[in-house]
């Protein structure tokens, strides 16, 4: 069976997991926003799978200086503090360049992390985004062009249902797209959108209230055969999980 969870507060994640249902559980280290070091929970984590996820303004890619090292900085210590905690990987979305950037430098950067990490006890799962242009992992054939880059490291996927259907890859058959360029999907992000096709909204939606068909988002699911966990608004996650368990 597919373990199923949910995205958490990280006050106490184990204590959340059980008010939802959840198996697994993800959470941040910190503030999703800041440039701050990642901080352990004050409570232990019992009884459910972790995951891991990096702050939002992570963006490895970049050709700005000012944005792109301390991203590689802050990456590297969630990284450990995570492996640490005894987590089974740490999620960071693919990030961008600028507009008028030649995509290949962001691939390239993305290439030198791999390069530079001395320690991956735990695989970096990066994941597929809803918007931007110039996205590292928008598109698959982008992502393709990403794992070229990254030929010859282990590095992991992790699927988000709404970042695919927002960033225009339709759902059908996706798992088997996405599998043929990575070899392997280590995560679902099982979410609804809320906007349309190709938005480039990344909008979460609980499932059966956005704009996906509910049997499509099942159909990811089992086909990916992955750990799978609603990133969905929190009041309507316990009914997310149970609507899962039920039709999985």
């Amino acid at each position: 069976m597919v373990l199923i969870g949910a995205h958490v507060d990280q006050d106490d994640p184990a204590a959340h997991a059980a008010e939802v249902g959840a198996e697994v559980v993800q959470f941040f280290l910190g503030d999703p926003q800041g440039y701050k070091g990642p901080v352990l929970p004050d409570k232990p984590v019992e009884g459910v799978e972790i995951y891991i996820h990096a702050p939002y303004l992570v963006n490895v890619a970049t050709t700005n200086n000012k944005i792109r090292i301390p991203s590689r900085k802050l990456l590297t210590q969630h990284l450990t503090a995570a492996a640490d905690l005894g987590a089974k990987g740490l999620i960071v979305h693919g990030g961008h360049v600028g507009n008028s950037d030649d995509p290949q430098v962001g691939f390239d950067n993305w290439r030198k992390v791999f390069e530079r990490l001395e320690e991956r006890r735990i695989p970096v799962l990066i994941e597929n985004t809803a918007g931007g242009g110039n996205a590292m992992a928008r598109k698959l054939e982008r992502i393709a062009r990403l794992w070229e880059a990254l030929d010859g490291f282990d590095v992991g996927f992790c699927l988000d249902t709404c970042h695919a259907h927002a960033g225009g890859e339709e759902l059908v058959d996706l798992v088997d797209r996405v599998k043929a360029i990575t070899g392997r999907i280590d995560l679902v992000h099982c979410n609804d959108s809320r906007d349309d096709f190709d938005s480039g909204a990344d909008r979460h939606a609980n499932l059966g209230e956005g704009k996906i068909d509910p049997e499509l988002i099942l159909a990811v699911c089992r086909a990916a055969g992955a750990p799978v966990i609603v990133e969905t608004p929190a009041a309507g996650q316990a009914e997310d999980i149970a609507f899962l368990r039920k039709n999985l």
